[in-house]
């Protein structure tokens, strides 16, 4: 599974808007890692902001 994928299964999975930094705890991935994958997925219209730093899926 591609890094974007699993970022982006880690927020449907998580069930509230949660930062990069949880995502970082929750996929084992590196920061660098999860902050490329979400800027792609926010580029994608895939995600979300309902408020400041936090994300969910759209």
């Amino acid at each position: 599974m591609e890094t974007k994928e699993l970022v982006l299964e880690a927020l449907k999975n998580a069930g509230i808007a949660v930062n990069a930094s949880k995502l970082v705890v929750i996929t084992g991935l590196e920061r660098q890692d999860v902050d490329k994958a979400m800027k792609l997925l926010k580029t994608e219209g895939a995600i979300v902001s309902p408020k400041a730093c936090f994300w969910q899926p759209k």
